[in-house]
């Protein structure tokens, strides 16, 4: 899978992962995405590294479980850096 098709993972990952964790990070919906982005990446890059996991299709559950569990933590990470802040 390229990344172009990582990047429309992480958009519905980020997504998920906003479903899934809801609460007060900074950033709104477009900073959430983002994340998203990253955190599929991160997610894909961790899983095939540290698990093996081919990761070349689009509609594998492998891919889709590791894409919402790096977004997952990224938004984690990310409220607990913009914890406090008013914006």
């Amino acid at each position: 899978m390229g990344f172009f098709g990582w990047i429309v993972l992480g958009l519905i990952a980020g997504a998920i992962a906003k479903l899934i964790l809801p609460g007060k990070q900074g950033g709104g919906w477009f900073v959430t995405l983002l994340l998203g982005v990253v955190g599929a990446l991160l997610g894909g890059w961790l899983g095939s590294l540290l698990f093996n996991v081919k990761i070349e299709t689009f509609w594998s559950w492998q891919t889709w479980l590791l894409a919402i569990g790096g977004s997952i933590i990224v938004l984690l990470i990310w409220g607990l850096i913009t914890r406090g802040r008013k914006a």
